[in-house]
């Protein structure tokens, strides 16, 4: 195999918003370096969670599935840098990998998409939510028990091609994704922050790198954006604490106003019956300690067998 002559080398999923966000840290690295955009290359890598389209994640080993093979070749030095969508990164990176830099973080929030209503609460009686993530079924379930929640895994251009095909009643997607892919049409009701509380680092780009590799470092710390960047460490701190997983609903988000930090956080049961909420602030330098704190709380609120 010919070697490489790229300047870097970004090792991405293939799907069509993996694609769309590692364009765009290609288009950010190549203006802070003044180098050609043709500089960087562009290394699709198949994941796990792509392979396996049949079972929700959770059944099959967690987020850490859209992740594993893309860390594996940073590790074996295949690529440079690895550009994730940040909600799912697995809660702790592998040893001689480090999360170095966070581009600015696209709208956080959740939409509702239906043909049959205009929002959550208008949903018919036991109308069918398809949704993959169990914080979204949880979120759906606690305000709406009648619903009947079914795994609903793909693309989004996937998932809105089912829903239009009528295999469900309405979905829930990311702001954040159709944004970035134009498909914000489809979107019937955008769901606020306090009645639909995002996924840890939900909207954020995680840009990966090996913790030896202070070239690379380098080059990304132009391109980090501090106030998405601490938010998101702020959440991760959270999840951490929680050991969070896509086996457990799990919301955390944290935002910034000067040097002010704010964080929400919530942990459920997958069947909405019960849920606890904890709120936290302080200066922004202490984001890790914040979010560690916060999921400390929830955890002793929660009690021992909450997750089971």
């Amino acid at each position: 195999m010919a070697q490489s002559t790229a300047l870097l080398r970004i090792g991405t999923r293939g799907s069509p918003l993996a694609l769309v966000q590692a364009r765009m840290v290609r288009a950010h690295l190549a203006a802070a370096h003044s180098v050609s955009e043709d500089d960087i290359e562009l290394v699709i890598i198949r994941t796990s969670g792509d392979a396996i389209q049949d079972r929700p994640l959770a059944e099959v080993g967690g987020k850490g599935l859209f992740t594993k093979e893309i860390e594996e070749a940073l590790l074996s030095s295949r690529i440079d840098l690895a550009v994730h969508s940040g909600k799912d990164m697995p809660t702790f990176s592998q040893p001689g990998l480090m999360l170095v830099a966070c581009p600015e973080r696209e709208d956080p929030r959740d939409v509702f998409i239906s043909p049959k209503a205009a929002s959550l609460a208008d949903l018919p009686q036991g109308a069918t939510l398809g949704t993959a993530s169990l914080r979204r079924q949880a979120i759906a379930k606690r305000a709406r028990p009648d619903l009947n929640v079914v795994s609903f895994r793909g693309n989004v251009e996937t998932r809105l091609r089912k829903l239009a095909e009528g295999e469900v009643d309405a979905t829930l997607l990311a702001l954040a994704g159709m944004n970035r892919l134009g498909l914000t049409q489809h979107a019937t009701h955008v769901m606020s922050i306090d009645e639909f509380l995002p996924a840890v680092a939900q909207g954020a780009i995680g840009i990966e790198a090996r913790e030896s590799d202070t070239r690379t470092r380098d080059m990304l710390t132009r391109i980090n954006h501090a106030d998405t960047f601490t938010a998101v460490a702020c959440e991760r701190a959270f999840l951490a604490e929680l050991d969070g997983s896509c086996k457990t609903p799990i919301g955390g988000h944290a935002t910034l106003e000067g040097n002010a930090l704010h964080f929400r956080g919530l942990i459920a049961r997958p069947d909405g019956a019960a849920a606890h909420d904890v709120a936290g602030s302080g200066n922004r330098k202490d984001a890790v300690a914040i979010g560690t704190e916060a999921g400390r709380e929830l955890k002793a609120r929660a009690g021992a067998g909450f997750f089971d």
